[in-house]
């Protein structure tokens, strides 16, 4: 009898999101076990090649150490049952609402700190605060237009999360592709399952972006997606967004600011621009307030918003609330705002400026994970458990040097799920990054989001900036009709809405880090 997939499988000693035990799927997990048993190896190996040659013939790639590549895509989905994702759901709601009220608060009337919730010292101290920021209002009083909260499992099942993304979070554009390559590729596998539908996540995003207009717009607001070019790791994103919203993908050299307005160079004259979909940071976005010599951002671009005429999303200066220090506090922030108790929970996490929780952490350095409260896409974390000697001295060193620039969280052992390897299908390290899109009138989150997998053996990292993969995140609802085998997609190639008017600069371009 010819070997099935999962005859060798191994479940990990971390909680594995498909098997409850050898042979025994987890409730919601049956058909796509069977699915899988019922697959040979041969055919599912030729699958696996189809989809690479369909994500290279698209142009759903992914830059990594300087190589485009087709993004990884595991053919085994991840599942989350209609109840749990309620739950989390509603807690990302929660966490959004009050994140938003921080921002705010500390943009205008800083009552936290009057409070003494927050030491105003840990908040102007960051390396993300901006101060000229303050006092700029939106129109429709949202900030965090698009967040992108990291989740994570423990061993004992429990959701937490790890961080909040709050600047320019990507990764959603490979939630459409893979669910769009999985439909078409893996048919089977949907089969006996109602999967919540994600293909509508442009039609909300615009609707965010439209309903975010300042007050000087007209009824039908001008759109742009402003993009750093296509040396981006996300530049396939940026296309892919713009194009399915149907706005103009745009450089900086296509924009220019005259008396307060922002205007787009089109060959029928300049049109006026009423918001930015910015996937540029902060420091790299206006030359004459950040860093004068960018030439990935526009002149004046600050000057247009304090002037009320043009909105950029994310807002300005939603950085200090992505520092890993203030995340701390945010179980803090939803008492204090919203009166209410934390529904999802923060990984373990101490704070470094306190001088006996510093010398109890460099103690157990080999422990516990170390990361730089300003960095993003996995740069600079050290897993205490995997990393040498020479390591764990120099980030001690690091520490003691600018405490205020780390943190410390105790090792959370991700949830396995199965996935397809080199070697066959082993459990490899998840997590989960929900998008949640506030529109002023509601907060919609798509339904699963972005499941990031560590490939690498053991590696507990899973960003792709650091060879992470991906999966489809499926959903499951009790309602009928909930497969989108044929979500109203554009078909066309990955190519930008627009094409931009101006070349790159690799070595600014480079620099610039999506989170």
């Amino acid at each position: 009898m010819e070997n099935t997939l999962l005859d060798s499988y191994a479940i990990s000693s971390s909680f594995d999101e498909i098997l409850a035990g050898p042979g025994l799927p987890r409730p919601g997990c049956a058909e796509l076990y069977s699915a899988l048993q019922e697959l040979s190896e041969v055919e599912f190996e030729q699958r696996c090649q189809e989809r690479d040659l369909s994500f290279r013939d698209r142009g759903v790639t992914y830059s990594f150490a300087g190589m485009e590549a087709p993004f990884p895509l595991d053919p085994i989905p991840r599942i989350i049952s209609s109840e749990e994702w309620a739950h989390l759901e509603v807690g990302i709601v929660q966490r959004v609402r009050a994140l938003e009220a921080f921002l705010d608060d500390i943009f205008t009337q800083q009552r936290i700190f009057e409070d003494r919730i927050i030491p105003r010292r840990l908040v102007l101290s960051s390396p993300l605060f901006i101060r000229h920021a303050y006092g700029l209002t939106p129109a429709n009083g949202v900030r965090i237009h698009i967040s992108g909260m990291d989740v994570v499992r423990g061993r004992d099942g429990t959701l937490m999360v790890l961080e909040d993304n709050l600047r320019t979070p990507s990764g959603v554009s490979y939630v459409l592709e893979n669910r769009r390559s999985m439909t078409r590729i893996f048919p089977e596998f949907f089969r006996g399952h109602r999967v919540r539908p994600v293909a509508n996540y442009p039609t909300e995003l615009l609707r965010a972006l439209v309903m975010a207009a300042p007050h000087t717009a007209t009824s039908d607001p001008k759109v742009v997606l402003l993009t750093p070019g296509i040396h981006n790791a996300a530049y396939f994103e940026h296309t892919f967004l713009a194009r399915q919203m149907g706005v103009d993908l745009v450089e900086g050299n296509d924009l220019t600011c005259r008396d307060g307005v922002c205007y787009l160079h089109t060959t029928a004259g300049d049109q006026r621009v009423d918001v930015i979909y910015r996937r540029i940071s902060d420091d790299y976005l206006d030359p004459l307030y950040f860093e004068p010599s960018s030439l990935l951002g526009v002149p004046g671009l600050l000057t247009c918003v304090r002037a009320g005429n043009l909105t950029i999303a994310n807002a300005i200066g939603n950085g200090v609330a992505d520092d890993k220090l203030t995340y701390t506090y945010v179980p803090d922030m939803i008492r204090y705002y919203l009166g209410e108790e934390p529904i999802l929970a923060n990984v373990p996490t101490y704070r470094l400026e306190d001088p006996e929780v510093r010398a109890w952490v460099l103690e157990r350095l080999d422990q516990l994970v170390l990361k730089p409260v300003d960095a993003s896409g996995g740069t600079g974390i050290v897993i205490g458990p995997d990393a040498d000697e020479a390591t764990l001295t120099a980030v001690g060193d690091a520490i003691l040097a600018h405490p205020r620039g780390w943190i410390a969280q105790e090792v959370v052992r991700l949830s396995t799920c199965p996935t397809k390897v080199n070697e066959g299908i082993e459990p490899r390290h998840i997590d989960l990054r929900p998008f949640a899109i506030n529109q002023g009138d509601r907060i919609w989150v798509l339904p699963g989001g972005l499941t990031r997998v560590a490939l690498p053996k053991g590696s507990l990292i899973v960003n792709s900036s650091q060879g992470g993969g991906s999966k489809d995140t499926w959903v499951l609802d009790a309602s009928a009709n909930s497969v989108d085998l044929h979500a109203p997609m554009n078909n066309s190639s990955a190519t930008p809405a627009r094409q931009p008017t101006t070349g790159d600069h690799p070595l600014q371009v480079a620099k610039q880090q999506e989170q």
